[in-house]
């Protein structure tokens, strides 16, 4: 009786607790809401901004901020025009570059971005900054961060939302957090599931196009990734992606849609 019980009170919650992902319409756990996970987010951030070499200031730096910027107005303009503009609120986008030798970049919950030198020579240029900016703010649009920390709650145990779950265990729940953004350990990408990745491709090859990047030259980005990984051991930006064809053959096949907002907004 006990576990009926159990039962249909997740159902109910996962239930009464799902919102729908902008554009590919997939339902997914939402415990939390930004208002809650944003503090935390921005206060993780300057904690890596206060112990990393920020370059933002340099002239990468600035083509960073000057690709996050127009992928932030593109995001704005698809939100308000899909009618979804609330996903936002409360966000206060900030791109840094920091020195490092990792492969890799990421988006916080909140707009909050952190690209690695390392991975500015696999960019190129700015079209190529522009695939991996749209790739990571995607992530923060799409909620996947707030979702895995919805999970890590439930599979915890912790079902009365954010704050009551740091009054009942202020640790465990800061522990689900940093494991939720990527923060397990050492400051590393976001560790989403291959479905949020493809996901956050699909967003992110619409983001880049309406801010006016050309969307055939992302492929072509994650072919110089691929090649990145022929050596031991892929970069980190690989580490839990889906294999480069899949990838690759699944943003080929939105390409269509994706040149359709790119030729109404290009600049």
């Amino acid at each position: 009786m006990y576990k009926k019980i159990t039962a249909l009170l997740l159902f109910g919650l996962f239930a009464y607790s799902c919102a729908t992902v902008p554009l590919s319409g997939r339902r997914q756990l939402s415990i939390v809401s930004n208002a809650e996970v944003l503090p935390l987010s921005y206060d993780q951030y300057g904690e890596v901004l206060k112990d990393s070499k920020i370059l933002t200031t340099t002239r990468e730096g600035k083509q960073v901020v000057t690709v996050g910027r127009r992928i932030a107005s593109a995001v704005e303009k698809y939100l308000e025009e899909t009618g979804h503009s609330e996903i936002t609120d409360g966000f206060a986008w900030e791109f840094n570059l920091l020195e490092s030798e990792q492969v890799n970049a990421w988006c916080m919950p909140g707009g909050k971005v952190a690209f690695y030198t390392g991975i500015l020579p696999v960019c190129q240029d700015e079209t190529g900054i522009a695939v991996v900016m749209g790739h990571e703010v995607a992530h923060a649009i799409a909620s996947h961060a707030r979702e895995r920390m919805s999970q890590g709650m439930v599979a915890n145990g912790l079902l009365g939302g954010l704050q009551a779950a740091m009054g009942e265990n202020p640790s465990l729940t800061q522990t689900i957090f940093l494991q939720a953004v990527g923060f397990g350990g050492q400051v590393g990408m976001l560790k989403f599931s291959r479905d949020q990745e493809l996901e956050a491709d699909q967003l992110g090859l619409i983001f880049m196009a309406i801010a006016g990047y050309d969307p055939r030259e992302a492929p072509t980005f994650w072919e110089r990734m691929n090649a990145q990984a022929s050596g031991e051991r892929p970069p980190e930006f690989l580490s839990t992606h889906p294999g480069p064809e899949r990838r690759i053959d699944q943003l080929n096949e939105q390409m269509d849609k994706a040149m359709e907002y790119y030729q109404a907004n290009r600049r």
